[in-house]
Formats: C-alpha cells, sequence, structure tokens
C-alpha cells in the first residue's frame, strides 16, 4: 500500500492542538474557488513523496520528542481519498501512542472513510457554507455528505472543530454565519469552531498550473471583520 503525499510539515502549530507532524496527502475532489493548494487536486500528479503507512510513521516518529504532547494530523487535498492508507497510518500512530487528527471536508463516505474513524482522535471538518445554493458553486460538490459526515461524527463521538473560511462577498454573511453557529451548537461532539480569514497566499501557484484564478478581485478579509466574526460566533460554541 503506497499513500503519495504532496508535502509534510515538521512542526505544525495550526492544525490540531500542540506541536504535531502534518502531512498533506495528494488529491481532492472539489474544486474551491478560494483554495490555496490546487497543486494537491490531482491524484495522479507528480508528488515529493510515495510511502507506505509504515515508511510515513516512521517519519513522523524522528519527530516523536516535539510532538508527544500534540501528535500527527493528515491534511490535504482531500485525505479521505486514501483512505485506506490513512486508516493504516492512524492505525500505526495509535499503537505509538500518538494523538491522530483529520482535517477534511466530510465529501467521501466509504466503508474506508469509516475504518479511518477507528483509529481518529479528532477531526477537523471544513464547512464551507450552510448556504445549499452556494455550496456546488463554491466546491463543485453538493453538501450532503458534508453534513452528513458530521452526524457519524456525532454517532461515534469524536471529537470536532469545525472550521470555516470566511471570503468577503462570498462567504462573509452573518445570516449564514449564525445558520453554521445555530447547526454546530447542536452537536455535542463539536467542541469549538475556527474561523479562518480568506487570504491570498496561494494565488501564485493557480499561474504556475495554467490556471485563471477565479477570485483575483476579492481582498483578504480583515482581521477586524475576523475578530468580530469571532465573537459573534462564540454565542454557540467556543470560537477562535
Amino acid at each position: 500500500m503506497i499513500g503519495r503525499i504532496h508535502s509534510f510539515e515538521s512542526f505544525g502549530t495550526v492544525d490540531g492542538p500542540g506541536v504535531r507532524f502534518v502531512s498533506f496527502m495528494q488529491g481532492c475532489p472539489l474544486r474551491c474557488l478560494y483554495c490555496h493548494n490546487p497543486d494537491t487536486w490531482d491524484i495522479k500528479r507528480k508528488c515529493q513523496y510515495e510511502m507506505t503507512p509504515e515508511q510515513l510513521r516512521d517519519e513522523a516518529l524522528k519527530y516523536r520528542s516535539f510532538i508527544k504532547s500534540g501528535g500527527i494530523t493528515v491534511s490535504g487535498g482531500e485525505p479521505l481519498m486514501q483512505a485506506e492508507f490513512v486508516a493504516e497510518y492512524f492505525r500505526l500512530c495509535h499503537e505509538e501512542g500518538l494523538h491522530t487528527a483529520l482535517d477534511t471536508s466530510g465529501a467521501i463516505i466509504t466503508d474506508k472513510v469509516l475504518n479511518v474513524l477507528d483509529n481518529t482522535d479528532l477531526v477537523l471538518l471544513d464547512i464551507k457554507t450552510m448556504d445549499a445554493e452556494l455550496y456546488p458553486r463554491l466546491t463543485g460538490v453538493n453538501q450532503n455528505n458534508n453534513l452528513a459526515f458530521l452526524d457519524i461524527l456525532e454517532e461515534r463521538g469524536i471529537n470536532t472543530w469545525i472550521r470555516h473560511v470566511v471570503v468577503p462577498e462570498i462567504t462573509d454573511n452573518d445570516k449564514w454565519l449564525r445558520k453554521l453557529g445555530n447547526h454546530v451548537a447542536h452537536y455535542n461532539c463539536v467542541e469549538k469552531i475556527e474561523i479562518l480569514p480568506y487570504h491570498t497566499l496561494g494565488t501564485y501557484k493557480y499561474e504556475k498550473l495554467g490556471e485563471k484564478y477565479k477570485l483575483m478581485d476579492t481582498p483578504a478579509l480583515s482581521a477586524q471583520r475576523a475578530n468580530e466574526i469571532r465573537n459573534m460566533m462564540s454565542q454557540y460554541k467556543p470560537c477562535q
């Protein structure tokens, strides 16, 4: 079993609690308008690493002294496109006593995906919008699995952080932000909401790929507005 890995981050501090070893997997079924890693979309695209689950675990263990109070995270792209690989990697990391976190859009629900959850301590679930009509225009897929995935996490009692990218003029909408807050407030598994301000740092990658970046005229979200949203969302769940 070989996993196709776009890149590593040895001392990640934003993808789960503590210091973490983060693996960014190749491949994603979504085409989010604001994606800053379009080079991860094509699962067959040349990637930096091809490894077995054992080799990736061994790579993570090189940093054990740093991540022992944090853990490992698998992100993407969409890591559940390589669910069988991630399931085995998580199982091996659990054998080593490492905390496991899955950063996902929840777009894929299969038996192999459910196997991943057997050894998942935390899910970072990205809910792009609560507007069902906007969701496919924003991502290229419908929202059904995204919300159904949250139901599965609730049933299994898996700790969950909700992530939401706020894009000016698109998802920066108090009505839909409050709808998101109201929706996740009813889930015991949801520990907090993370507001991620839209930025333009990945636009150069589109040029390198010969792709058009469709939000070129969209400004980054201001720090002031991000803080206003965090204050508003804190009435539903802890928010940062």
